[in-house]
């Protein structure tokens, strides 16, 4: 019953421009957080030009032939292809396994000057989780890319690591998690809190995570749902109340 509720108040909460969204996507709407402008995104709407930059690690990635197609930075360009109608958009990805914020930031200029974004997401924390590096040294590589690509004309959402209840136990996660909400609210910079949201999916049982069937189809309907939910944050934050309007 609690769930259901969940469910129920959830998709209230969601609005009717929402209507097409799956439902599986929209019950985590909520957990959105819109508490800091996209002011060049919101330049670049008016001027119907949207240039988004998708810098990530392996989970920004899907396996196989339609993997690119499938994964959440496909998934963010048709979405807000649909939500911002007359506004070219395109994006852009600098998306590689294995890679730290540090090394992540090392590449950076060169993504910047090659897709000359209004936005750059950055999804980063879990490698550097595995592999323990230094909070500081985290928040750093962090900070130092909000300022690159703000220096390149960009704002920045970043985006937190991936659930998984297989690793939760295992990996130091939040710490990481945190170290990136707080470096978000000293520079004004929207946090996509992805762990919470797939958290929220796997207790409410919208997805099975722990399932040894049907996992690719699986990873598929995350990625588009968020990638729907990157879009939501996007333009709710430029016009507050327009996925709702």
């Amino acid at each position: 019953m609690k769930r259901l509720l969940l469910l129920l108040a959830a998709l209230a909460l969601a609005g009717p421009a929402l209507a097409d969204h799956p439902a599986e996507c929209t019950v985590a709407r909520p957990l959105l957080e819109r508490n800091f402008p996209l002011p060049r995104v919101a330049d670049a709407i008016a001027a119907h030009k949207l240039s988004v930059l998708v810098l990530g690690a392996g989970s920004s990635i899907l396996p196989g032939v339609a993997g690119a197609k499938k994964a959440f930075p496909a998934r963010l360009q048709n979405a807000l292809s649909e939500a911002l109608p007359g506004v070219a958009v395109t994006v852009a990805t600098d998306v590689k396994g294995r890679r730290t914020a540090a090394v992540m930031l090392r590449s950076l200029p060169k993504a910047l000057a090659a897709a000359k974004p209004q936005l750059v997401i950055w999804q980063t924390g879990t490698v550097d989780a595995m592999q323990a590096v230094d909070p500081d040294k985290f928040s750093d590589a962090l900070e130092a890319g909000i300022a690159l690509a703000g220096k390149a004309g960009a704002d920045v959402i970043l985006v937190n690591a991936q659930y998984s209840p297989r690793t939760e136990s295992m990996i130091a996660l939040s710490t990481y998690a945190e170290d990136m909400r707080w470096v978000a609210l000293q520079h004004n910079v929207p946090l996509f809190d992805r762990f919470a949201i797939m958290k929220l999916w796997a207790d409410l049982g919208t997805f099975d995570f722990m399932g040894s069937r049907n996992k690719l189809d699986t990873a598929q309907r995350v990625h588009d749902c968020i990638g729907r939910l990157l879009a939501d944050l996007v333009t709710g934050t430029v016009k507050p109340g327009r996925a709702a309007d």
